[in-house]
């Protein structure tokens, strides 16, 4: 067994992610703290073909050293947008056509492996504050919680951990 080559892996360049048909996801980034987890997100959603990102709150913004380090230049091809609240994200998408799901433990949330979208189904999925989580405000008016099945002590995920299953279920499983 041998490593693919950099050309072997036939990977896009800027233009061509532009180009590319996205798949219909879009993710709401909530008053996170990290600037490493917004990058992180930022690589995932390249990697998955997302639509784009919506930057909340105090969420840093590209450019931004921190973010870049992790992004690795996904701030260069995923589409991004900035709220100054979350709820205001959620609504607008919404209004376009998607459903919206936070990422929370929740009563009455669903458990990732349970979930399943409709095919070319517009979705959303909102990650919250790394301590606090998605916003009581905007639990409100999403469609619904989807919650990560897990089974140690601690009961959480850093976000970027969790974005990065939660998008592989949604792009490869639903």
């Amino acid at each position: 067994m041998r490593k693919l080559s950099m050309d072997e892996l036939d990977r896009k360049s800027v233009q061509e992610f532009k180009a590319a048909r996205k798949n219909s996801i879009i993710v709401v980034l909530d008053n996170i703290r990290s600037m490493h987890n917004v990058g992180s997100v930022f690589r995932t959603a390249d990697a998955f073909l997302l639509e784009g990102i919506c930057l909340c709150g105090y969420t840093a913004q590209p450019p931004h050293r921190d973010i870049h380090k992790t992004a690795l230049g996904a701030t260069e091809t995923v589409d991004w947008m900035h709220f100054p609240i979350a709820t205001e994200a959620v609504t607008q998408l919404k209004q376009r056509g998607y459903k919206v799901f936070a990422i929370e433990q929740a009563e009455g949330s669903i458990s990732l492996e349970k979930f399943y979208a409709e095919k070319d189904e517009k979705l959303a999925v909102v990650f919250g504050n790394e301590v606090v989580g998605v916003n009581s405000d905007v639990l409100k008016i999403c469609d619904g919680c989807i919650e990560i099945p897990q089974l140690g002590m601690k009961h959480s995920l850093n976000i970027s951990v969790a974005a990065g299953i939660v998008l592989w279920h949604m792009v490869y499983r639903s």
